[in-house]
């Protein structure tokens, strides 16, 4: 439970807010308080989603639905308005942690508790499914553990079984590790009851080893492995684990029904002790923490320029010129020049803000730390350059990219509240270690060449922005170039299972949204296969017009490359940002030509850069590497939210806030944020860059949105 923050209403349908519960991809979930004086769960719908009148039509007939369900293991509805300006939804509230709080507070539950757990969640399911829903989102999350038994919570994303599909094509609904294969592998797929006793076997076996049984971490991964991998099952009691493969059968068909695993969990008679001692305590704790709510943030005081005892050079020409309204400008800026040469107030030094760079300058990721590190530097001295209001000083940690070493660095740089806001750290990993340090020091995270995850999430970090365009959303290029340039209608995607995760999100993505909608056809790479050529024979069996390669390897990618043109494939290739390195050029020889590659990020001889190269190579001897224009860019945002701030408000929390509201054109692209989303970058066709391998180099295209092959 936390205070309720500035921007959250204070008052919803009658309902008067107390608290934030928690909140997510939907939205928010607040305690409330009836005009009867009970206590509620109310879920606020974020804007994005209300906009969807297709998506009000699927709230509107699931709350009708949800009304109607009794059971004695599920959390009741008790109203709601789906024609609000914010939709939303109230339940009882339970005072109760949920499953995932148990466990990651006191560890896996006894063999007891969880037949408990397991026959009460399979009672709720029936009764669910019993009334033609399907709940799909069941996870340790949403089951709250109540003195009396379980509750199955948050039906935010339930239909009725076999209504059409309101979500975009080939889109996964759910949390991942609880997803069903038929649902993970993004064929669009219609759900079905049976998903949901998959994702009930998934939270047993969390519940009994405190394991999820397809491990964490990127959720294409964990998607992956839920398709093609066996679940681990091994920290599972022996009198579950049979119970429990069954009900993660890979074929809807194998499953138990709900009803079965019931009947097969049956625990008899329970009293209130069915909970662990500890896990008892926490249900005491939470029933007290309702009765005493934390009280609600305080809104930031922005202070007026005219207020400032200290101008900086802005405020003093402003006072000046409020003043002498009645003089020309050239009197105004004369006085003004006077006064600063006389005044012993507007002579003093301007404020200074003092900004971070956390990178890895020396282990393993130390080309792209030292890029953000050079880009930042030299915005730092461009703006005092410039001579503005204030002045920006500059201190540089180096973690190493070592997540234990990262942490230090974070705890250091936040200890003496002097550092305003950190670009980096440069590594997932890195970034994951300090993203709640910072969090805490409520200290703005800029990542410039990191991407988020379901580990490292702007919808959980509030001070934590990314700058750059994610992973999942690169293939959007890539498709792009595809449409319109190469007017494809089949593509036929290399799908090298080498890479992971990461090449079966862009696998997902190009069969969720076909260039020129027409049919893509997927030919599979064992991961511990060299040869590509039965692959690309099958490929050609489809007779396409496009080719991609999901893999992330240059040597693997360049071998693709050789078996197209040995097989004569002439047509489009393409791949993404991973494999453009000399060992793909020199790897594939003269097979390189024409392949194209999608990008987060810009060349340093791309339009516009051009004075901002020549200052790198000014004082660093080289071209700009990959992210140091970005890096650049992410001080110009900085900045630009501390145009807005007066001096006394600029502090790290303001300016955290402000961040998230700024909008900057910087060299490279426009940064901003999407409004009604938590923190999520905005983006557009100018955030994605196309590359063409030509002539043994790789040539900028430009943003997708305008690149044309051949350019540049």
């Amino acid at each position: 439970m936390k205070p309720l923050r500035p921007e959250d209403p204070r008052e919803v349908g009658g309902h008067r807010l107390l608290a934030r519960l928690g909140a997510g991809g939907m939205g928010v979930v607040y305690l409330a308080r009836t005009g009867g004086g009970a206590l509620v769960a109310l879920k606020v719908i974020r804007a994005d989603q209300a906009a969807d009148p297709g998506f009000r039509a699927r709230f509107r007939r699931e709350a009708e639905v949800a009304g109607g369900l009794t059971g004695p293991w599920l959390v009741p509805v008790t109203s709601a308005d789906a024609e609000a300006a914010g939709p939303w939804l109230a339940t009882s509230y339970v005072p109760a942690p949920s499953l995932a709080e148990a466990v990651a507070a006191y560890g896996p539950l006894p063999e007891r508790c969880v037949r408990v757990l397991g026959a009460r969640l399979a009672d709720a399911l029936a009764e669910v499914h019993g009334a033609g829903l399907i709940h799909r989102d069941v996870k340790p999350g949403n089951v709250l553990l109540a003195l009396d038994g379980p509750r199955l919570i948050d039906f935010g994303i339930a239909r009725p079984a076999g209504a059409s599909a309101l979500t975009t094509h080939g889109a996964v609904v759910g949390t991942p590790g609880y997803v069903p294969p038929e649902q993970a592998g993004g064929k669009g797929a219609e759900p079905v009851p049976a998903g949901d006793v998959f994702a009930l076997g998934c939270v047993l076996a969390f519940a009994a080893s405190g394991q999820r049984p397809f491990g964490d971490g990127d959720p294409y991964g964990v998607f992956y492995r839920t398709v093609f991998e066996a679940p681990d099952v091994a920290g599972v009691p022996d009198g579950l684990s049979a119970l429990v493969l069954r009900c993660l059968a890979k074929d809807p068909g194998d499953r138990p029904t709900a009803a079965a695993v019931r009947a097969a969990l049956a625990p008899g008679h329970t009293d209130g002790d069915w909970l662990p001692p500890d896990v008892l305590r926490l249900v005491a704790e939470r029933s007290a923490a309702a009765l005493d709510p934390p009280p609600p943030e305080e809104p930031a005081t922005l202070v007026p320029a005219l207020e400032d005892r200290r101008p900086g050079r802005r405020g003093v020409l402003f006072a000046a010129g409020a003043a002498m309204a009645g003089l020309t400008a050239g009197g105004v800026a004369y006085l003004a020049s006077r006064r600063r040469q006389t005044d012993p107030v507007a002579a003093s030094p301007p404020p200074v803000h003092t900004l971070a760079v956390q990178a890895d300058l020396t282990g393993p990721g130390r080309t792209d730390g030292i890029a953000v590190e050079r880009g930042v530097r030299l915005a730092v001295a461009a703006h005092n350059a410039r001579g503005a209001a204030y002045r920006l000083a500059l201190r540089v940690a180096d973690d190493g990219g070592d997540p234990k070493r990262a942490r230090t660095v974070a705890e250091r740089l936040t200890a003496d509240g002097t550092v305003a806001a950190v670009i980096g750290p440069t590594s997932a990993a890195t970034a994951a270690a300090v993203a709640e340090s910072y969090e805490q020091a409520r200290t703005a995270m800029l990542l410039v060449n990191v991407s988020d995850s379901s580990t490292l999430h702007t919808s959980q970090h509030r001070t934590m922005a990314v700058t750059r365009a994610g992973e999942d959303v690169l293939e959007a290029a890539l498709i792009s170039h595809l449409t319109r340039e190469v007017k494809a209608t089949r593509t036929a995607v290399i799908d090298d299972r080498a890479a992971g995760a990461a090449g079966w999100a862009w696998v997902t993505g190009l069969r969720a949204a076909p260039p020129r909608g027409g049919t893509v056809t997927v030919h599979a790479v064992d991961a511990d296969a060299t040869d590509f050529s039965p692959a690309v024979r099958e490929a050609m069996a489809a007779r396409p017009h496009a080719v991609v390669h999901s893999g992330t390897s240059p040597s693997r990618a360049a071998a693709c490359a050789r078996e197209l043109a040995r097989q004569g494939f002439t047509g489009a290739r393409a791949a993404v940002w991973h494999v453009m390195t000399p060992a793909f050029l020199t790897e594939a020889g003269r097979a390189a030509e024409g392949w194209v590659f999608s990008a987060p990020f810009t060349a340093y001889n791309a339009p516009g850069l051009s004075d901002f190269a020549k200052a790198h190579r000014d004082r660093y001897d080289t071209h700009p590497a990959r992210w140091s224009a970005e890096a650049y860019d992410a001080v110009g945002l900085l900045t630009a939210a501390l145009d807005t701030l007066s001096a006394p408000d600029a502090g790290a929390a303001t300016l955290a806030q402000r961040l998230f509201t700024t909008t900057h054109q910087g060299l490279v692209k426009p940064l901003a944020f999407a409004p009604g989303v938590t923190h999520a970058f905005q983006l557009s066709d100018m955030v994605l860059f196309l590359y063409e391998a030509r002539d043994g180099a790789f040539h900028f295209l430009g943003p997708y949105g305008t690149a044309s092959a051949g350019d540049g």
